[in-house]
């Protein structure tokens, strides 16, 4: 059972908040964390829903910004608990929202998993919140699962990148920018997360053009600042 302590929402760019889910080290050795981003606009989004059983923990959190009802999408990079366990949960608790996902995801498990239909995108399609407009990113393998993709949101130069820069501990700081490669790095050679495959480095370049300002982080703090070198030095680092 997942124990976690002290959620906390906090604005990492303009209209976007990050939900922080901690776990303590008794709960997973080190701490760790579980964050979701929520994009407030004419039709809000959140970007990975949480654990099914953390759903109470992070409703909590949308609520102190906005009410959960008036959700109207529900995205998420790969098909795994931590990115869309409680997909079910906030599609019940707001009756309007729809499921977002890459088109294999939806074709080969949210189609299954969830009554509501999934809006399946293509890579570079643009959904519109309203003022905010999100470009799908298909990454296949990037870090892992062929259906890998993320959003990212060119009015405010964020890249909902998943589980890119992985990072241990419980989170605390919402927004930094220091240096999130190096614990990065020393948890993938912990827990080696990374599928290494053919595309790898053009797919991590394609993400570098898009020249993010905030990389916002499944895992550990979301990141500000030259977006674009840190994705490089990342596929720099896998390729080494």
């Amino acid at each position: 059972m997942m124990t976690a302590v002290q959620p906390s929402i906090h604005a990492v760019a303009e209209d976007t908040y990050r939900i922080s889910i901690p776990l303590p080290p008794e709960e997973f050795p080190g701490g760790f964390s579980f964050n979701q981003y929520l994009v407030v606009d004419d039709k809000p989004l959140l970007f990975h829903t949480g654990p099914k059983k953390l759903f109470p923990l992070v409703s909590a959190q949308i609520a102190k910004v906005m009410p959960l009802e008036k959700l109207r999408y529900v995205a998420f990079s790969h098909f795994e608990a931590d990115e869309c366990g409680a997909l079910a949960e906030f599609l019940a608790a707001a009756p309007g929202a729809q499921p977002v996902c890459g088109r294999v995801a939806a074709m080969v498990s949210v189609s299954d998993y969830v009554d509501v239909p999934p809006i399946a995108m293509e890579d570079g399609q643009v959904l519109s919140l309203g003022k905010h407009e999100l470009v799908w990113q298909a990454t296949p393998h990037l870090p892992h699962g062929w259906e890998c993709g993320y959003f990212f949101d060119r009015t405010t130069q964020t890249l909902f990148c998943g589980d890119l820069f992985t990072q241990p501990g419980t989170g605390e700081v919402p927004l930094t920018d220091g240096d999130i490669l190096g614990p990065s790095e020393a948890f993938r050679k912990q827990e080696d997360y990374f599928s290494y495959s053919r595309d790898a480095g053009a797919l991590m370049e394609k993400l570098a053009s898009l020249k993010p300002r905030v990389l916002a982080c499944m895992h550990g703090s979301a990141w500000k600042g030259d977006g674009a070198g840190m994705l490089r030095q990342l596929g720099a680092a896998l390729a080494a």
